[in-house]
């Protein structure tokens, strides 16, 4: 059973930001059991869910100051923490994990390669460094990776604009 919580601010009593998520639980879980798993797509598919209205596209209105926290998988994680880290990275996303600054959130993405895996959340404003550094603090911990381990977050326009094989991280966990 779903029960939806209020929450009182300054006298105003309001209920959910953008969608229920009790609503939103079940939609996933439907979804989740209905489609294939991360780990057995064909190279090259990727998943992605956004917030309603936001393309998962860097030119995107909401996506074009922001970026992405990402994790990076080999070729042998792809069976032992693939699907287990996007079915987290999901439910961070519905149930809105980021408290005050999940609005700050736009979306996720997981890209299936040959060389390796990436996860991604994608958020709107990477200057709004608090924001970007608690969303990665709380992933990271929802993810169960461990302390020695550090995800970086890049901005879309270092990344479109990137020389190399690699963007340099702006804020790192």
């Amino acid at each position: 059973m779903c029960s939806v919580e209020f929450s009182q601010s300054n006298g105003v009593f309001t209920h959910g930001k953008t969608f229920h998520i009790c609503r939103r639980w079940r939609l996933l879980n439907r979804l989740y059991n209905h489609i294939q798993l991360s780990s057995n797509l064909m190279s090259g598919c990727d998943y992605s869910l956004f917030k309603d209205g936001i393309e998962p596209m860097w030119e995107d209105e909401r996506n074009k100051r922001g970026g992405r926290w990402l994790i990076t998988l080999s070729k042998q994680q792809r069976r032992a923490d693939l699907d287990r880290f996007w079915l987290e990275t999901l439910l961070c996303l519905v149930g809105e994990a980021f408290d005050d600054h999940s609005d700050d959130v736009c979306g996720a993405v997981v890209n299936v390669r040959t060389k390796g895996d990436k996860i991604a959340i994608w958020t709107t404003d990477y200057e709004n460094k608090d924001a970007v550094v608690h969303i990665g603090r709380v992933y990271k911990e929802r993810l169960g990776v461990p302390q020695k381990v550090i995800i970086g977050y890049q901005s879309h326009a270092d990344t479109a604009t990137k020389s190399g094989s690699t963007t340099k991280n702006k804020f790192v966990v």
